[in-house]
C-alpha cells in the first residue's frame, strides 16, 4: 500500500485480497471511455489512502475470471473487498466525493 495501483491478475488476485483488509478494485477495459475517465480518480484515491486501502486494477478482457467471479457485468465497477468478501459496489463512473464517501465507512 504505497499509493500505487496494483495491477491484478486472475494469477495474483486472490493472494492480494487475502494480504490487505481493505482493497478497492477497479474492473475495467482499455477501450471503455468511462474506465478511462474513472482512472485518474482510482490513481488519486490510491496515493490518498496509502496505508489504508490497497487499490488495485484488474482488466476483465485479459482476466475474464475473476470479472466473472464477481459477477461484472458493466465497466467501470468499482468492488471494496473488506476482509476478502465484497461490501460494496460502484458500477459506471462516478466522482471521486462518492467513491472517498462509500470507502470511508469500512475504514477502522
Amino acid at each position: 500500500m504505497n499509493g500505487q495501483v496494483v495491477h491484478l491478475t486472475n494469477s495474483n488476485f486472490d493472494e492480494i485480497i487475502r494480504r490487505n483488509s481493505l482493497v478497492l478494485v477497479d474492473f475495467y477495459a482499455d477501450w471503455c471511455m468511462p474506465c478511462r475517465m474513472m482512472a485518474p480518480v482510482v490513481e488519486e484515491l490510491a496515493k490518498e489512502l496509502a496505508g489504508k486501502v490497497l487499490v488495485g486494477k484488474i482488466n476483465v478482457d485479459e482476466n475474464p475470471d475473476v470479472a466473472d467471479r464477481f459477477q461484472v457485468f458493466s465497466i467501470p465497477t468499482l468492488v471494496i473487498i473488506k476482509s476478502g468478501r465484497e461490501v460494496d459496489r460502484i458500477i459506471g463512473f462516478v466522482p471521486k466525493s462518492q467513491v472517498e464517501a462509500r470507502l470511508k465507512k469500512y475504514l477502522e
